[in-house]
């Protein structure tokens, strides 16, 4: 079967970039070769349909960035000019004929008479070079300036409303190429103002060496009269002139409206239109005056009696339909609520009234916006807001969004946008972390120092004013930057501010990492997913689980700092087991075993081994009769020695294992693991408690050190009263 055939509009589209190779290849030849009559006629004809072709489409655009291509198109357009003034004054010299264009505008345009054409020919270069092309280039040289001035402004603004929340990544993107095509756009026209200027330039002296060179030419050569070449020659050189002049003229008025029109959602006639006809009062003083204009003594009666009766009429028109409609032709209508009056067959209210604001929907969505709470939010005080202003260098929003990309990578997490703000309620260099806005860590900085952290024990004292670091509970000393050099040679690792609260940002998303995914958030990455496992997602949702189900397993992983980037193999471990039990405690055990493979490497004190503290066996059948289950939690009940004695055993064995710089690590029976977690997970937050079944085959355990149990299980009657 023969492929459908290819419009030529497509075709044209296409092969663009060949018809534009070849359209400059062919100016070029212009200045180099003769041109018969016949085709400098069709050139001209074509230079002035192109440049009322550019005028018109300029009209009906409605962002100025939208035509980018204008600034080039404007140097092609005058080369192609200016090669065609260079092909008519070969030919006007060497033959004493331009062709029917040049002859029509030679006659016909300025009849015969070449003082008339060079009057003519003379205002039309001072309108184009004196008012229209000046005035181009001052506006394109003032929104260039302006534009570039704003661009880091609207940058900022842009980090600022992703931070906040307000747009996400993709409309952030967008934007970003919307003002740097803006400042590139302005740019270029300020340099492509000079372009239209040198043109006319040009056509100036071009002219007038027409006229110099035809005359001595037809003198000379011809063995014309003065008079007769004088004529001949002034004529075609200015109708020459007048043939290039014109489409010059629209097109620096083309340039001129681009570069000073605003971004609006309508082209220019509409713009236009509406806004001048928006106010018929103003129409019906016109009127008025041009009567009076006509009531002058020696004026013509009928012109201003007419226009001043249209301009009436017009005025009135546009009152009437002001009074039916309720508003000024051409201004938006103001909405109406479906619970106001017209919806409820009343009447709508005179023009001007306002509506109650009971019924407005900006009221409800003003209500609605006051009741949103942000995910995760950083409010800093006065002192620290140069860390966010970009002007003077700050980076702070920037490096959040480097924080949430380094997050997705390394967790397989989405953060919510983090909405930075300031609050004058709280001291200037301080700084806290809200989620849901909830204060869950604050610190304090000082913006003009470094923090050096005593990471080597060094038993030096340095000059500064000594705090904790926030994150580890480090010995810190805000100092200055002299003394920085000094602080570095004693081990002692300098950071900046801005670093202190990223590094605290950083540690408080990882331990609060499933608290931040919500049920939209698992619906986007089951979505994501969807595309790539479809069968997966069949199998899963909804017979087998919920999304809350899928939830809160996603959230146990994370809440032990489990990455949940290999989301297919997770999701395949809840099908399997979702037949044994939809309880998602239950569900993110047994998907741990899969995961073992994955994030037990992460604690491993040397290639295949991992270095954990283990638990006396009696202890451990001791600890099993004491978990207690429901259908929303799992823990331990002890009793307060045996709950003494095993926390102190714990924080004796991992201490002595934490200080050899490696992992915090208990080994235990999967049975015990979890009950076992939630019971210390408060006291020590950084214990890692893995199963024995959830070690790769490969991996070994090197006992680090055996929890011991409690006195009453090492008398054999004890243990027995407790197991019966």
């Amino acid at each position: 079967m023969s492929a459908k055939a290819e419009s030529p509009t497509a075709l044209f589209l296409r092969r663009a970039d060949l018809v534009f190779t070849a359209g400059l290849f062919l100016t070029i030849l212009l200045l180099i070769l003769p041109v018969p009559v016949v085709l400098l006629d069709g050139l001209l004809a074509l230079n002035m349909g192109l440049s009322l072709f550019v005028l018109l489409a300029i009209i009906y655009v409605k962002d100025p960035p939208e035509f980018s291509a204008f600034p080039t198109l404007l140097l092609v357009l005058t080369l192609f000019r200016l090669a065609l003034n260079i092909s008519s004054t070969r030919l006007i010299l060497v033959s004493g004929y331009g062709g029917r264009v040049i002859e029509a505008f030679g006659h016909f345009v300025i009849q015969g008479n070449y003082i008339v054409g060079a009057v003519v020919f003379v205002i039309l270069v001072v309108i184009n070079f004196v008012v229209i092309t000046k005035g181009a280039g001052r506006i394109a040289e003032v929104s260039a300036r302006f534009t570039l001035d704003a661009l880091p402004g609207k940058q900022m603004a842009i980090d600022a409303e992703l931070n906040a929340g307000i747009i996400d990544e993709a409309a952030a993107t967008a934007r970003r190429i919307k003002v740097q095509k803006e400042a590139d756009f302005y740019g270029a026209m300020d340099g492509a103002s000079k372009f239209v200027r040198g043109d006319a330039i040009a056509g100036i002296i071009i002219t007038l060496v027409n006229i110099l060179g035809g005359f001595a030419i037809g003198v000379l050569q011809m063995g014309l009269s003065l008079t007769e070449a004088l004529q001949k020659f002034t004529l075609l050189s200015i109708g020459d002139g007048l043939v290039s002049q014109i489409p010059a003229l629209v097109i620096s008025v083309g340039a001129g409206i681009l570069v000073t029109r605003a971004n609006e959602s309508a082209n220019l006639g509409t713009q236009v239109v509406r806004q001048l006809f928006r106010y018929p009062r103003a129409l019906g003083i016109t009127a008025g005056f041009l009567a009076i204009f006509g009531l002058l003594p020696g004026m013509p009666i009928i012109p201003f009696f007419a226009l001043a009766g249209m301009t009436g009429f017009l005025a009135r028109l546009l009152l009437s339909e002001e009074a039916k409609n309720g508003h000024a032709f051409g201004a938006e209508p103001a909405s109406v609520s479906a619970t106001g009056a017209a919806a409820k067959g009343g009447s709508p209210g005179k023009p001007g009234e306002a509506a109650p604001a009971s019924t407005s929907p900006g009221g409800a969505e003003d209500v609605r916006k006051l009741v949103d709470t942000d995910v995760f939010a950083i409010e800093i005080g006065y002192g620290l807001l140069g860390l966010a202003d970009t002007k003077t260098g700050g980076e702070l929003l920037a490096r959040v969004t480097g924080v949430r990309k380094a997050l997705a990578r390394e967790k397989g997490l989405v953060v919510p946008p983090v909405s930075v703000r300031d609050n004058l309620e709280l001291e200037a260099n301080d700084y806290r972390f809200l989620l849901r806005g909830k204060c869950i860590a604050r610190g304090q900085l000082m913006p003009k120092r470094l923090l050096a952290m005593n990471v080597s024990s060094s038993k030096i004292q340095l000059h500064g004013v000594p705090t904790r670091e926030p994150v580890f509970n480090l010995e810190a000393t805000w100092i200055d930057e002299p003394e920085k050099k000094t602080a570095e040679l004693h081990g002692f690792t300098v950071v900046d501010p801005a670093s202190v609260l990223i590094t605290h940002l950083s540690e408080t998303l990882k331990v609060n990492a499933h608290h931040l995914l919500g049920r939209q958030e698992v619906q986007l990455l089951v979505d994501h997913l969807k595309q790539t496992q479809p069968a997966l997602i069949a199998e899963l949702l909804p017979d087998l689980v919920t999304l809350g189900i899928i939830q809160r397993v996603l959230q146990n992983l994370l809440r032990e700092s489990i990455p949940i980037l290999n989301q297919p193999l997770i999701l395949e471990g809840i099908a399997d087991f979702a037949a044994l039990s939809k309880n998602p405690d239950d569900l993110s055990e047994l998907v741990r075993r899969r995961l073992g493979l994955y994030f037990v490497p992460d604690y491993e004190a040397r290639p295949g081994v991992v270095r954990a503290v283990t638990l006396d066996p009696r202890l451990e059948q001791w600890l099993g009769p004491k978990v207690q289950r429901s259908a929303t939690e799992v823990t331990l009940a002890l009793d307060p020695a045996s709950a003494r004695h095993l926390l102190d055993e714990i924080n004796r064995r991992t201490g002595e294992l934490a200080a050899t710089g490696l992992a915090a690590v208990v080994v235990v029976s999967s049975e015990i693991r979890l009950p076992l977690k939630r019971f210390l997970e408060a006291s020590c937050p950084r214990l890692v408690v893995l199963a024995f079944q959830e070690l790769p085959a490969a991996v070994e355990i090197e006992n680090a050190g055996i929890v011991t149990a409690p006195a009453q299980l090492a008398r054999p009657e004890s243990h027995l009263k407790a197991a019966a």
